[in-house]
């Protein structure tokens, strides 16, 4: 077995990175954006889009290298295309090379997320794996605050924005430098058979209801991270501090209700999946309420990003533990089946809500978001399909 701290501390570092500014840059830097290079709010979702996109494909193309070559290789690619990706963003002169550079520094999140359970699995004994994994998940919410602290740092500065993506950049460095140490050693896993029939056991009815809240959760939270602190900046931003300061606060705050995540097995333990579930996309529900309606005043927008920190952080480990539970034998296949569907509503969510801003404005495509939320509330099975849930229910 090979060192625990290493390998967590390189796996926060490459979540951090991967989750924190090469998945959410592009929406924390959106206003400055829009203004050097005259985006639209339609353009502006559709490169939004194409990074989701590319997080999906990296996620695809993860499940085969992870079964063929190990967790080393896609963790490294994903350091890389972080580390590329975030150069052409610090020195892009045109909506192409900015475009370009997020959609590939978006694909690190897809590169960089499954392989770390797999690597766990591998080099940290049993006793210390929830551990180990729990490090790794602090990453998220770490490289959240870090984006929003560093923001907040230049704001005011006329190139202040390149000089954080270079930070970011040599961040990914690092990430690549420490985890092509701390992944050198791993022992080689056993090799898996999948199993005939393995397509029909991923989208067989019991999983329908985890699919629907991750294709959901997608949607909703793809729309959030894309436009919020461009509608907060276009609303005139917070009272009493500058507008170019709103967005790194709202990320701050994000991060910061994403610690609640560390606690998800303990409430699932104590309250139910179905309540907890129920409960999460509530919290996204009024997530995306305040925020749409009430951009401008202090207590709705750090209330608002801390809920969708959190519904980020709870869903993101609902995903993992019951993507286990419902397929035992295909563990990786299994959630990457669900994180596709996450992937995909990421995919819909900004294209969408970005033509609808047009007829609706960013205020009511924000509450029209929501309603997806609720219809997810109502939808969602109860004690009679509690089987359908994978026996986490109770």
């Amino acid at each position: 077995m090979v060192r625990t701290w290493p390998l967590a501390f390189g796996g926060a570092l490459a979540t951090a990175v991967a989750f924190g500014p090469a998945r959410m840059g592009f929406g924390l830097f959106l206003p400055i954006f829009r203004e050097r290079f005259a985006l639209s709010t339609a353009g502006a979702g559709l490169i939004a889009s194409g990074a989701f996109a590319g997080f999906l494909v990296a996620l695809l193309l993860t499940a085969w290298l992870i079964s063929r070559r190990g967790p080393r290789l896609p963790v490294a690619l994903g350091s890389f295309a972080a580390m590329s990706g975030m150069v052409l963003v610090a020195i892009s002169q045109n909506t192409g090379m900015l475009a370009f550079g997020t959609v590939l520094a978006a694909t690190s999140a897809g590169f960089c997320w499954s392989p770390f359970n797999n690597a766990a699995e591998r080099g940290v004994p049993s006793e210390r794996r929830e551990r180990a994994l729990s490090i790794i998940s602090t990453g998220t919410a770490a490289g959240i605050v870090g984006a929003g602290v560093l923001a907040l740092a230049v704001a005011g500065l006329d190139h202040g924005w390149r000089t954080v993506w270079v930070v970011f950049c040599l961040a990914a460095l690092l990430s690549a430098i420490v985890n092509l140490y701390a992944l050198a050693r791993l022992p080689r896993g056993a090799a898996r058979t999948v199993p005939r029939g393995w397509l029909g056991q991923l989208v067989a009815p019991p999983t329908w209801p985890l699919l629907a809240i991750a294709l959901s959760f997608g949607v909703t939270n793809g729309f959030y991270l894309s436009f919020a602190v461009d509608h907060v900046s276009q609303a005139g931003g917070l009272a009493g501090i500058a507008t170019a300061l709103s967005g790194p606060v709202l990320y701050i705050a994000l991060g910061i209700g994403g610690t609640v995540g560390f606690l998800t097995a303990d409430i699932k333990t104590r309250i139910g999946l179905t309540a907890l579930v129920r409960g999460i996309f509530t919290c996204s529900l009024a997530s995306l309420c305040l925020l749409g309606l009430l951009p401008t005043a202090w207590s709705a927008l750090l209330l608002s990003a801390a809920l969708q920190g959190a519904c980020i952080m709870v869903l993101s480990a609902i995903f993992s533990f019951w993507s286990s539970r419902l397929h035992p034998g295909l563990p990786t296949l299994g959630f990457t089946a669900t994180l596709a569907m996450f992937a995909l509503g990421n995919i819909v969510g900004p294209a969408l809500g970005g033509f609808l801003a047009g007829p609706l404005g960013l205020a009511w495509t924000f509450v029209a978001q929501a309603a997806i939320s609720l219809a997810t509330i109502v939808l969602f099975p109860g004690q009679p399909r509690r089987q359908s849930l994978g026996d986490t229910a109770s």
